[in-house]
């Protein structure tokens, strides 16, 4: 069975704005956590695919979500290219 994604409803992302959260993650703490466990270094960096529920009039739906993020992973490709060169 393909993943599909589990996304936040309306309460939730009152409960995360009234908290001071910016943004909600689908899938970065895990592996965070699980990294972490392992004794790994690490940084994490996400892309934002969609608003999140309430938000915006924007229908959320997993084919939204993958449709956009190859948008964000190009843009975030060229932001880590640019910091890589820096550090060379």
């Amino acid at each position: 069975m393909p993943f599909r994604p589990s996304f936040e409803t309306t309460a939730e992302i009152g409960a995360f704005n009234v908290l001071g959260g910016d943004a909600v993650g689908m899938a970065t703490e895990p592996e965070v956590i699980l990294a972490r466990f392992l004794g790994l270094r690490l940084a994490a960096v996400a892309s934002t695919t969609n608003m999140a529920a309430g938000m915006s009039d924007e229908q959320i739906s997993h084919e939204h979500t993958k449709a956009m993020a190859p948008l964000g992973a190009a843009k975030l490709e060229q932001v880590l290219r640019h910091f890589l060169r820096m550090q060379a």
